[in-house]
């Protein structure tokens, strides 16, 4: 039993190393697509918080570009993907996000979130995450 793991997780290492960076990483697009896709309804497509659900909420939707400037122009890897992916969703007051149990499934990719270590993330999880990096307001 110990082999056949040992086997199959030097068998994935080696098939993770082979891959080029473009094919591990989602490409731009597939963030802005899941982004559509999933949060716009709310947070708008220009992700200022001006979807048409968002006159309906008790809370209204973050700006969503100025994540940076309100973490001292820094972008918060971590912690935008635990808003996301639901495990800090206890900590939020007010209406919760939905849950995006889509966005958890499929492939695994490895993601720094800023720490230095490459943790295995959903892939469509990281786009949704790198393109929400990508439309940072600039002071």
């Amino acid at each position: 039993m110990v082999r056949t793991s040992f086997a199959v997780s030097a068998l994935a290492a080696i098939a993770l190393w082979a891959c080029t960076p473009a094919e591990i990483m989602p490409q731009a697009s597939d963030g802005r697509a899941l982004f559509l896709a999933n949060c716009a309804v709310c947070h708008g497509d220009s992700a200022v918080g001006d979807g048409p659900m968002a006159r309906a909420m008790v809370k209204p939707p973050a700006n969503l570009t100025l994540i940076s400037v309100r973490h001292g122009d820094t972008f918060p890897r971590a912690k935008v993907l635990s808003i996301i992916d639901g495990y800090t969703r206890a900590d939020l007051k007010g209406p919760d996000m939905p849950e995006f149990g889509a966005l958890l499934e499929g492939d695994l990719i490895p993601f720094d979130t800023g720490d230095g270590k490459a943790t295995p993330t959903p892939r469509k999880l990281v786009a949704l995450v790198e393109y929400l990096e990508s439309i940072q307001a600039i002071r």
